[in-house]
């Protein structure tokens, strides 16, 4: 009888203090990230004009299904911004129109985040998932250039947006142990778009749809609590 006492106290201690090592089954915090974006237009007439800086801010909550394996979400607010140039006619002129993107989404991702053992404090892991971003506003700046001259204006161009950009994640980052229950963590997120975002057809030439997809780089800072 005093044996199995015994045992039973010291498998109930193990039990304990494994419990004790384990990490919590969810944490929560925040994260800021700047990013580099640009568009991928479909037809040949629309031309990119290189890459664009944004940003992101938003919370996220990680739920760890093992050891070294979590999965993350929350939601961030999003400001994409890219700029694209393609023909387009005015009052029956023909011209071109310089058009700088600032779209505003609210995105909830949802990755596998793998992660490698512990050394010294620091670990490091991967990213992979998908991002399902909701419009939450969209604008323009306008350069529209034909034989008259210029003319420069802002526009709230939501009605050419869509509503919801799909995109798939991919990333990479390293993990510190701030103290307690307490992590920093930095990395690099590949943001790539699947689906094409624009509404509409070109005025000059009204058998092209407007299509493109943005993608983006992110580069990130979060603390878990």
């Amino acid at each position: 009888m005093k044996k199995s006492i015994i045992l039973i106290a010291l498998v109930s201690l193990f039990i304990i203090n494994g419990a004790k090592a384990q990490e919590k089954p969810f944490v929560f915090g925040v994260r800021i990230a700047p990013s580099i974006g640009w568009m991928k237009p479909d037809h040949t007439s629309y031309q990119n004009q290189g890459s664009d800086v944004g940003f992101s801010w938003g919370f996220m909550a990680e739920f760890h299904l093992m050891e070294n394996y979590a999965v993350n979400s929350g939601f961030n607010i999003s400001y994409l911004n890219s700029t694209l140039e393609y023909p387009d006619t005015r009052d029956g002129e023909d011209g071109t129109l310089n058009r700088g993107y600032r779209l505003k989404y609210v995105e909830i991702p949802l990755t596998l985040k793998m992660r490698t053992n512990d050394f010294n404090g620091i670990s490091y892991f991967g990213l992979v998932g998908f991002g399902a971003g909701f419009k939450l506003s969209a604008k323009a700046k306008d350069k529209y250039t034909n034989s008259l001259g210029q003319v420069n204006e802002e526009l709230d161009i939501s009605d050419d947006i869509k509503a919801m950009r799909v995109s798939m994640i991919l990333g990479v980052g390293m993990e510190y142990a701030a103290g307690g229950d307490t992590k920093v963590l930095g990395g690099i997120n590949f943001n790539n778009g699947i689906n094409d975002i624009l509404k509409g057809q070109n005025t000059t030439t009204t058998t092209i749809n407007h299509k493109a997809i943005n993608n983006f780089f992110e580069l990130y800072v979060a603390v878990l609590f």
